[in-house]
């Protein structure tokens, strides 16, 4: 009569998997506690925060013009979601860190030596996009915006509207800075090499601009102000292929 097998592998496999569990969890509470602590301290200020944020706005209004709150409770409720917003965009570094915390020990050494590197210019390019915008590709649209309104239009636009459409714009152009960080992984995968790369320049460049018309705003000037900056990340993302993706060596020992 055949004894029954021990179960010591899949006992050791549940307990492996309640510790992972476990362990996330504890990392997701620790980047929510961040997150809070950071609002907290932050809501005091929501009302400057907003009048920060709507200042490309309002500084190319018409005279007499300003914007407006459409709903009961958008002048409570729209800076307090920026005051959230901006605690995410400050926790960020937090956030990411502890989910590398959670990941990296599964990871091999030279996996380890690439993600480091693109994970921190993940952040920076990010934080570069939602700058990019505030400071030059906003002003720009605005003045556009505000120069091809109708005669007889007053421009008054809502708070809400206004803060989920710059929330867009910074998403946007925040995803289209990553641009080098895509093309590192996508020939750290094996999908293309830096030849490659350099012979699919051209469409890069349609790409870039065909993406830039649908993201930015109806105007000339933002299209080629995300663009071209998607065209130089392009290029240095070919750079950094080179320095941080090991060539494939394929040559044939010689007879």
């Amino acid at each position: 009569m055949a004894e029954p097998e021990p179960d010591g592998l899949g006992s050791d496999l549940q307990e492996g998997i309640i510790s992972h569990l476990i362990e996330l969890r504890s990392r997701l509470l620790k980047a929510a506690a961040c997150v809070l602590v950071v609002l907290l301290a932050l809501v005091p200020f929501a009302n400057r925060l907003y009048a920060e944020l709507a200042a490309p706005l309002v500084a190319r209004l018409p005279q007499g013009a300003h914007l407006i709150a459409t709903q009961v409770t958008s002048p409570f409720l729209t800076p307090l979601k920026l005051a959230f917003y901006t605690a995410l965009f400050i926790s960020m570094p937090v956030i990411v860190y502890q989910l590398w915390a959670f990941v990296s020990p599964g990871l091999y050494k030279r996996e380890k030596r690439l993600a480091r590197p693109l994970l921190l210019a993940a952040m920076v390019l990010f934080y570069c996009g939602c700058a990019f915008a505030y400071f030059l590709v906003l002003p720009a649209a605005f003045r556009f915006l505000t120069a091809v309104t109708p005669a007889g239009v007053e421009m008054m636009t809502d708070i809400t509207h206004y803060l989920d459409f710059v929330m867009l714009m910074f998403f946007a152009f925040g995803l289209c800075f990553e641009v080098p960080v895509a093309v590192v992984i996508l020939a750290a995968v094996g999908v293309v090499d830096v030849a490659r790369l350099r012979s699919a320049r051209r469409y890069a460049i349609v790409g870039a601009f065909a993406i830039a018309a649908v993201l930015t705003p109806p105007d000339v000037t933002s299209m080629v102000m995300l663009a071209v900056p998607m065209t130089l990340l392009y290029e240095l993302g070919i750079l950094a292929v080179r320095w941080l993706v090991p060539a494939k060596v394929d040559a044939k020992p010689a007879a």
